[in-house]
């Protein structure tokens, strides 16, 4: 699955997104419920909760009315495949905590499956920085955290469900994930987001941008809600003054003692004269050919590895991009939309009403159309074994072109 940033931002032209809003304002951008659909599902989110050894403490977080939960509440302590102790989430604890409301917090997801990468790889590729994933499974009036700002860029893909996000006019100077904006309290949070700017719902299909530092909170709408944040890490200032200290580090003139402080003038001077030369000697160094060679490679190459792997490929046994091709379970996938569409009897015919199109359907294809569209998800090989009586793939592409259903591909 490959996207690009026009695939995010449709129908906005990344040209008006670029002039209007990126690093300016939010923007929210409505899409149709499918639009999204092959980046994350119910089915792939326990797919991959079943991978019970990958989890942590750490990688699964728990939040509940605002309140991190214990990582003791709903984790055990087990011993990893390295036979090192850890603290691993318990699937009955969890199960648990989310009937009771709790909101669910997946980290850094991005390479777990095809459809999460496909959204940093779009966002990198349009050389925005470095983009990780965290995926967020709220409940209906549970909010999960307060009102806050991110030290990256936010881009919410809203994936199952609504949740109202509440935007707010304060904006943070350019935070940074340092101490001296992750120690500020949540007093300071409150006085500093400053007034209600407005309410955004995400629906499925929708995509809400946040600069960085820009103040916000959210609560679900409906009985669930999954969104996935994407935070965008752009190459700052301080990267090139890290790059100018290892060059520093070459250069005696740097080494050297600073002139020694007796509080006589003359010492103060020597000490503001070198000073002085050390800042020159800087912004020499800032503007050398190979500082600034290494400083254009550093952002253009502002990205996360991921993927690229396909050892098939690599013996010659199979073409270069063929690994992953078909989806894991021998079928393709498709998430049901949210259309109201059900088929209905016209005398002896059957037929299927959506938006765009009305199918005429066989007597065993409106059975099986009424069983798909009263799920979330359905493959063909699910179908096939309800409904062998129909052709499952002819069946499930038709819905497609209508409208009814959104192919979501690779499931992992």
């Amino acid at each position: 699955m490959q996207l690009t940033l026009a695939d995010l931002l449709a129908p906005m032209d990344p040209a008006r997104f670029l002039a209007e809003f990126h690093d300016r304002q939010p923007v929210h951008i409505k899409g149709g419920a499918g639009k999204f659909a092959g980046v994350l599902s119910w089915s792939v989110i326990d797919r991959l909760l079943n991978q019970t050894h990958i989890w942590s403490s750490q990688s699964l977080k728990l939040q509940m009315d605002i309140q991190p939960v214990p990582p003791e509440a709903y984790c055990i302590r087990a011993t990893g495949r390295d036979n090192t102790p850890v603290m691993q989430p318990d699937a009955g604890r969890l199960r648990e905590w989310v009937a009771k409301g709790a909101s669910v917090v997946l980290n850094d997801v991005d390479s777990l499956t095809p459809g999460l990468a496909s959204v940093s790889e779009a966002l990198e590729g349009a050389g925005f920085g470095r983009a990780q994933a965290n995926v967020y499974i709220s409940f209906q009036a549970h909010k999960a955290f307060p009102t806050h700002f991110d030290t990256h860029d936010v881009w919410a893909v809203q994936v199952e469900g609504e949740k109202t996000w509440n935007i707010w006019s304060g904006r943070a100077d350019y935070p940074i994930p340092h101490p001296a904006f992750r120690s500020l309290g949540q007093a300071h949070h409150e006085r500093a987001r400053g007034t209600l700017r407005e309410k955004v719902l995400l629906k499925a299909g929708d995509l809400l941008y946040l600069p960085r530092g820009w103040y916000h909170d959210a609560l679900a709408e409906g009985p669930a809600s999954v969104h996935v944040a994407y935070g965008v890490h752009a190459p700052i200032g301080l990267d090139l003054a890290n790059m100018l200290a290892e060059r520093a580090l070459q250069e005696p003139l740097f080494r050297q003692p600073l002139p020694r402080q007796d509080g006589t003038p003359a010492a103060q001077f020597a000490l503001t004269s070198r000073a002085a030369q050390l800042g020159q000697r800087l912004a020499e160094l800032a503007r050398d050919p190979q500082v600034l060679q290494v400083l254009a490679r550093h952002v253009a190459e502002a990205r996360y590895p991921r993927g690229g792997v396909n050892l098939l490929a690599a013996r010659g046994l199979e073409p270069e991009g063929a690994a992953g091709a078909a989806p894991e379970g021998g079928g393709a996938g498709f998430r049901v939309l949210p259309t109201g569409a059900k088929p209905v009897r016209r005398g002896a015919d059957w037929v299927l009403k959506t938006p765009s199109a009305t199918l005429p359907l066989t007597p065993p294809e409106a059975e099986a159309a009424n069983w798909i569209l009263a799920r979330r998800e359905v493959d063909e090989d699910a179908l096939r074994a309800a409904h062998p009586a129909v052709d499952a793939p002819a069946l499930l592409h038709r819905l497609s072109d209508a409208g009814a259903l959104a192919a979501t591909g690779a499931a992992l």
